[in-house]
């Protein structure tokens, strides 16, 4: 009696779909990813800050709230408190003190930061 062994034919492994997934994870890894370039922006903490100012002059005192800036108890926009703080300190230097509310997200404060980026000597504190 002879046996008839018939092999199964296996279908090939298409590689399709192998592909596709990886051009999917591929794309889906580029989308998702951020193309932009950020900066660093210094930040000194209260606890970290220095003791007391090189100058004689009592440090400026800014509240940032979610939708308004307080420099020493008036009120300004984020654009125009860099010129108040230019009439107020002298070109040596100052230090600032930053206290942002609860409801301030940290993207107000870095906008902060980075207005106040334009006075290099300025000494800039944020509270917490």
């Amino acid at each position: 009696m002879a046996l008839r062994i018939t092999s199964v034919r296996r279908k090939s492994l298409s590689m399709t779909s192998l592909i596709d997934v990886i051009f999917l994870l591929l794309l889906f890894f580029m989308l998702s990813s951020t193309f932009t370039r950020f900066a660093e922006i210094p930040l000194t903490g209260a606890s970290a800050g220095r003791g007391g100012t090189t100058s004689d002059t009592p440090p400026l005192f800014l509240r940032l709230d979610e939708n308004s800036v307080e420099l020493n108890g008036q009120g300004y926009t984020l654009g125009s408190v860099i010129e108040q703080i230019d009439s107020l300190t002298p070109p040596e230097g100052q230090q600032l003190l930053i206290a942002p509310r609860d409801a301030v997200t940290s993207q107000r404060l870095v906008d902060l930061l980075v207005v106040l980026a334009a006075r290099p000597d300025l000494s800039v504190v944020v509270l917490e």
